[in-house]
């Protein structure tokens, strides 16, 4: 687990702990949902770095983990990974207040609120903007190149340097140097994160085999086909730079049976 992630969850549970006490065990689950959808559904620059010390976040789904209904049909990476580790923060507390005696269980081990919590409002789904972000904007003006610019630098020379063999199929050709240099492992996705946080705002948007993951892909998986997808974009218009596919009024490559574009499967 990723060392911020611990002190926050650590935080979390300390305060929640204290707010417990102070409100003499009164409403545990209510009192536990507010704070974790309080605390734990950080913006792009707090959550940025998270991911970048524990790649493996990157494998949460959203499942029927997102309550806010703007997120819940189409989520995106940011929401994903939030919720999950707020839901596994919500299950810490409800086990610690059980073990406070703040709350119990019937006989088939289901949990019990009182009647008085029963009552009380459901907390308000949390919400989180990732379309900002300060470090993005910061490396944005950075002198160095960045590892997403080496990453398309190193697909556009292979591109072209393939082109004048490949002429009559270029479309295949950038579909096929894009994903080989697309990357998909987590542990390769999260540097990329660390350095643009806005990479968190992806949604799926339909580039991902909706069949093959049960239309809940996971949240790197997102990432990765954005990535493939804007490499296949910039071959295509290196293509029609140099004279291999034509263009529409607007610029855009003309395709034969395109479609609507990669899809990662």
């Amino acid at each position: 687990m990723s060392q911020l992630l611990a002190s926050l969850i650590e935080q979390v549970r300390t305060d929640y702990l204290a707010m417990m006490e102070q409100a003499d065990g009164q409403h545990p689950y209510t009192v536990a949902e507010k704070l974790c959808n309080e605390r734990l559904y950080l913006d792009a620059d707090a959550l940025a770095p998270i991911v970048a010390e524990d790649p493996t976040l990157l494998a949460a789904r959203g499942g029927n983990l997102i309550a806010n209904e703007q997120e819940a049909d189409n989520p995106c990476v940011g929401m994903i990974i939030s919720a999950n580790i707020a839901a596994a923060m919500m299950e810490g507390l409800v086990d610690t207040a059980l073990e406070n005696g703040w709350l119990s269980l019937d006989e088939e081990g289901r949990l019990m609120l009182d009647a008085e919590e029963l009552k009380l409002p459901e907390p308000v789904p949390a919400q989180q903007d990732y379309s900002e972000s300060q470090t993005a904007k910061d490396n944005l003006t950075s002198r160095s190149a960045s590892i997403l610019s080496q990453l398309m630098g190193a697909a556009e020379s292979e591109f072209v340097d393939q082109l004048s063999e490949s002429q009559h199929d270029a479309y295949a050709l950038a579909l096929q140097i894009a994903s080989e240099h697309s990357v998909f492992a987590p542990d390769d996705i999260a540097p990329l994160i660390a350095e643009n946080p806005l990479l968190l705002g992806l949604r799926g948007d339909g580039l991902v085999d909706q069949e093959m993951f049960d239309g809940d892909p996971p949240a790197g998986l997102i990432i990765s086909a954005h990535l493939t997808q804007m490499i296949v974009n910039q071959l295509l218009e290196l293509a029609v730079e140099h004279g291999v596919l034509g263009a529409d009024s607007s610029g855009h490559p003309l395709i034969q049976d395109q479609g609507e574009g990669p899809v990662i499967h």
